[in-house]
């Protein structure tokens, strides 16, 4: 009993901890977090599958608010349950609020710095690379399934909001309802293949 308290601890501890190190080293929105979760959870920690990563993701953006602490509640609800999901948020959530507090109080002086500036300008370069290993690892999952649906889907959806400026939101719904049409669709001949047998 006593060792499985101390287990459980140090699960918490290591989610909390893996989760605020994310939240802390990372800037530039939910795209950028999306990888170092990846590397972290899945190659390193190998609480998630890759697959699974791919699911919490396409759920994480979306559901409504910041995608970083969607995926982080996923995440963490996916190892630990509702107290996992309750860690990873708090951990989640507690740097920015840090950084953010400091960053108010001495906003004009940080606002009129160069350096600050420089360094901001450097960080966009960064943040542009990391989604574009985003876009190249997780679009590689797609194609490693080698269904051609989710391959179309994909594709169509960069084209939908890139050239025709079609409203995420909009192309996120479709493609979720293309999705459980094919789902059940799947499923239906699989039972069927099931009571021939």
């Amino acid at each position: 009993m006593e060792k499985s308290r101390v287990k459980e601890k140090r699960l918490y501890w290591k989610l909390f901890w893996s989760t605020f190190q994310l939240s802390a080293f990372t800037f530039g929105g939910g795209y950028v977090i999306v990888p170092l979760m990846r590397r972290k959870f899945v190659m390193n920690l190998h609480w998630l599958e890759d697959d699974e990563m791919l699911d919490l993701t396409a759920i994480a953006q979306s559901t409504p608010g910041a995608m970083a602490v969607n995926a982080s509640v996923l995440v963490g609800y996916r190892v630990a349950g509702l107290s996992g999901a309750f860690i990873s948020v708090l951990a989640t959530i507690l740097p920015p609020f840090l950084i953010l507090s400091v960053i108010a109080l001495f906003y004009t002086q940080f606002r009129d710095n160069w350096a600050v500036n420089l360094v901001l300008k450097g960080m966009q370069a960064g943040v542009a690379a990391v989604i574009c290993d985003v876009v190249v690892s997780m679009g590689w999952n797609i194609f490693k399934l080698r269904r051609i649906l989710p391959v179309i889907m994909m594709v169509g959806a960069f084209v939908a909001s890139w050239f025709f400026d079609i409203n995420v939101v909009l192309v996120i719904l479709i493609c979720a309802v293309v999705g459980a049409i094919d789902t059940w669709r799947r499923e239906r001949a699989g039972k069927k293949e099931g009571k021939k047998l």
